[in-house]
């Protein structure tokens, strides 16, 4: 019944103990998962672990922390390469993020370029991370904007005219577990947007939410964003889920 669609489970942070956190989600129904690779090594560890489980599915992509100049050649003929791969239904975590000192803007624009031609090339939704960056953003995305070009604003933090933009250009919002924190501005942005155009997500094993919050975070948790989402649309949970997993099966082209 419940979707994650961004969630790092193959992150080393779950080696330890990533069947039981399988078992967990399982018991909470959450019946499909994205798990989104960083770079290629990381694309190739949710890949093989996409592989193991029939409701798990990859995207492939750079994720800008790790765009500190330009991306070789050979990069993103790997990735392209990784995306053909029957178990990937995406691009992404791609997009720009500024918010510390020592990042390269440039090198992080010409990434984000790439990799949304990339996604269009391929007819692959995108997996867009924006991080103090809404303007080059968005600013990218009508650049490089085509018929093809959809996918999710992951981990969404803007206000609503920056949500409303989002939708124009072909893109859902994804809701994290920060919608449960009391000095959220999510609610808002939940209240206002339609819930065709709202998905669901964990960003496990960060951003755990309220009661979890300063702990690990893992997929089964994505009920509680669910719960709040159908709180603020005064829906029956059921409801509320079923609609934002249809969003998801449809987005991403997946049974």
């Amino acid at each position: 019944m419940f979707v994650d669609v961004h969630c790092h489970l193959s992150f080393p942070d779950f080696d330890n103990d990533r069947q039981e956190v399988i078992g967990r989600l399982k018991e909470q129904n959450i019946s499909l998962l994205i798990d989104p690779g960083t770079d290629t090594r990381t694309s190739k560890r949710s890949i093989e672990l996409s592989s193991l489980h029939d409701f798990i599915y990859s995207t492939v992509g750079l994720h800008p922390h790790d765009v500190t100049k330009a991306v070789p050649e050979e990069t993103l003929s790997e990735l392209e390469s990784l995306a053909a791969l029957p178990k990937v239904v995406g691009i992404g975590e791609i997009g720009l993020d500024y918010h510390y000192r020592d990042h390269c803007a440039t090198s992080q624009m010409e990434a984000f370029r790439a990799m949304l031609r990339l996604a269009k090339k391929l007819d692959l939704p995108a997996v867009i991370h924006s991080r103090d960056a809404w303007k080059d953003t968005l600013r990218i995305i009508r650049e490089e904007k085509s018929s093809n070009l959809r996918g999710i604003m992951h981990c969404f933090s803007g206000n609503t005219e920056i949500a409303l933009e989002c939708i124009r250009l072909g893109f859902k919002l994804s809701i994290p577990g920060t919608l449960t924190y009391k000095k959220s501005t999510l609610p808002a942005v939940v209240h206002d947007i339609e819930i065709g155009d709202l998905l669901t997500e964990t960003d496990a094993p960060y951003l755990s939410p309220v009661p979890f919050r300063g702990k690990r975070n893992e997929p089964s948790h994505v009920r509680f964003v669910t719960e709040k989402i159908a709180e603020i649309k005064q829906l029956p949970l059921n409801a509320a889920a079923g609609i934002i997993k249809r969003t998801a099966l449809e987005l991403f082209a997946v049974a």
